[in-house]
């Protein structure tokens, strides 16, 4: 193993292990000790800081500022465009043409996507809703994107993004729903405004208090979970039936399962759910 610059001891990486658990509800592993040390190392590095133990010091004063940074290196932000189409399919196809068929024309419709990243899976929503759904524009359709981290959530907001981010991309959304930079933002596309005033960025721990009341009728939550201990699952997973509109649909990653999590919801296939009962 290479030199390491800064001592890191078990008991640094179990200091950092309970304050992560604490501020996000994320469960670091064992295996997770390295990728620790790469992440606060930068952070001692940008702070001028002699050793692990001055940046634990300084997160135990409480600056506010440094444990927002925390958060952020912790967060793991992996995510794309239309990641796992069938869930997409799955919205404009039944879920939000049973929503307008069940609600008055011109009714709210809540769609929530918490953990949401640089904001690709919300403006996905936004593009997919847009595209397939008849006589959308009729409709209160709003779409609430949350995350933990920040800096990721500035990014989302700001809807623009490097030309290989948006590869992949059927041609239709792309040409449609996203302007082309020129001269200094040459290489950079940016989502259009129609699709951003459909969407609300803002910062979210998913283990405090949530500030809004619900209903939602829709729930995207994916790959998020995977990072918290089962005790901490059950308790989520309790906080959304209980803002899920009853008829609302709740949709996790291809790597994660309710079953002996929770009760509170029901299978319907590829990871989509309903309110059990």
């Amino acid at each position: 193993m290479a030199q390491r610059q800064y001592e890191f001891s078990d008991s640094d990486f179990n200091y950092f292990r309970k304050i992560a658990d604490r501020l996000t509800g994320i469960h670091l592993a064992d295996n997770k000790k390295e990728l620790v040390y790469g992440r606060v190392t930068r952070r001692l590095r940008a702070l001028r800081l002699q050793s692990f133990s001055d940046y634990i010091a300084l997160l135990e004063s409480g600056d506010v500022n440094e444990l927002e940074q925390f958060t952020n290196m912790i967060t793991t932000n992996l995510t794309s465009f239309f990641r796992e189409m069938h869930h997409f399919d799955f919205l404009t196809q039944d879920v939000v043409p049973t929503l307008m068929k069940n609600k008055p024309r011109g009714s709210r419709i809540r769609i929530w996507s918490a953990g949401c990243s640089t904001g690709e899976e919300p403006y996905s929503i936004a593009m997919a809703l847009r595209e397939s759904v008849p006589g959308l524009s009729g409709w209160d359709v709003k779409i609430l994107a949350t995350d933990l981290d920040s800096e990721v959530l500035a990014h989302g907001a700001a809807g623009v993004y490097t030309v290989d981010r948006v590869n992949g991309i059927r041609s239709v959304y792309l040409d449609k729903y996203f302007d082309k930079g020129r001269g200094p933002n040459a290489g950079k596309v940016r989502v259009k405004e129609e699709v951003r005033n459909m969407i609300t960025f803002r910062r979210l721990n998913l283990m405090e208090d949530w500030p809004m009341k619900g209903p939602m009728d829709v729930i995207f939550c994916r790959n998020v979970v995977i990072y918290f201990d089962k005790p901490t699952q059950t308790r989520l997973f309790a906080k959304f039936s209980n803002i899920l509109a009853d008829d609302g649909r709740l949709f996790v990653g291809h790597s994660e399962a309710l079953y002996k999590v929770t009760d509170k919801f029901e299978l319907l296939g590829k990871t989509v759910y309903k309110k059990a009962g």
